[in-house]
């Protein structure tokens, strides 16, 4: 079904007809439901469309509860005096109201679905491309989850954890959301990357604009202008003490690791060493020096040049088990 399916007159006239015989076969007698239920399969055998606006007029029927509606809507013609045909017609104006805001009601719901959920998640040492229905092109970090759901007016991501890159398809009449635990990013069209972790958010944007909302929570609303606006070559953070300063990001290392690099600009080095992990089957350890700040580019495929690397550029050393494993340790 298109996104105007039953905005266009004719359409939303199947609707009103569906929604009229679904009600009477919930109103008066035994007789006038059969009746109303024999009008009904009958009616939605003769056409595609008819069939296509019976189905929503029942989803949308239980999904909105029609049922309180059912006492004001006309029952099937019947030979009745002239005093009981002028009640029916009465009853009738109620009930072609009652179905003009059960359409009404039905048609903002079947506008309100979505038209497309994708889960996505990656292990460990995964990085996976996905390319979605409207254009957009998106990268995962591994031990990334999130879902996207495509809807008529918007699109929207759910990142629960982890990290992505998007390309997004410019689409001035659904923008495009990311949502987590720490706020809300908006765009229309542009390049950027979140990192979603237990303690924080990042953002980065590669080219375009990015609104960016602090805080998440289900009860949080996200009306009126951004907490901050980026552009290209700008990024921020999200934690518990709100939302950083602007930062300059080079454009290029906006998911670099895409392109087999990891990229650290003045980053913690608890940071540094979580996502060495998320690539790595023997975890590096940490002892000390988590708020150690590191600066440099690393290829993903060459872990022991940064383990070495790395006495030399903090007061770090470094402990190897005879297992493998790796402890960093500060000096």
């Amino acid at each position: 079904m298109n996104p105007g399916e039953f905005q266009e007159p004719t359409a939303r006239r199947r609707l009103e007809h569906a929604l009229l015989l679904l009600a009477r076969q919930h109103g008066g007698s035994g007789d006038a439901a059969a009746y109303a239920e024999n009008a009904f399969a009958q009616w939605r055998g003769k056409h595609p469309l008819n069939e296509s606006a019976a189905l929503a007029a029942l989803q949308g029927w239980r999904a909105t509860e029609a049922c309180e509606l059912r006492t004001d809507l006309p029952l099937p013609p019947a030979q009745q005096q002239r005093t009981q045909r002028m009640r029916r017609r009465v009853l009738s104006v109620l009930g072609l109201a009652g179905v003009a805001a059960a359409t009404a009601c039905v048609t903002r719901w079947h506008w309100q679905q979505p038209l497309q959920t994708i889960a996505l998640k990656t292990g460990l040492g995964e990085v996976v491309s996905h390319n979605l229905p409207d254009g957009t092109h998106i990268d995962l970090l591994p031990r990334t989850r999130a879902e996207v759901v495509m809807y008529r007016d918007r699109r929207e991501v759910r990142l629960e954890q982890g990290a992505m890159r998007f390309d997004v398809s410019r689409d001035e009449t659904r923008p495009f959301i990311v949502n987590s635990s720490w706020g809300r990013v908006r765009v229309l069209g542009t390049v950027f990357t979140i990192d979603v972790r237990e303690e924080r958010m990042k953002v980065a944007v590669a080219h375009g604009s990015v609104g960016v909302w602090a805080g998440g929570g289900e009860g949080r609303r996200y009306a009126g202008a951004p907490d901050v606006l980026l552009r290209g070559g700008q990024g921020v953070r999200v934690s518990a003490d709100g939302l950083s300063r602007t930062r300059e990001v080079d454009v290029g290392s906006v998911g670099a690791w895409r392109d087999g690099w990891l990229v650290f600009d003045r980053t913690p080095l608890k940071e540094v060493v979580l996502r060495w992990n998320d690539f790595l089957v023997k975890p590096l350890r940490l002892e000390g020096g988590e708020q150690l700040l590191l600066t440099g580019s690393f290829r993903l495929r060459d872990p022991n040049t940064f383990i070495e690397a790395l006495p030399r550029s903090l007061p770090v050393k470094v402990l190897r088990s005879a297992q493998g494993e790796v402890t960093i340790v500060q000096r």
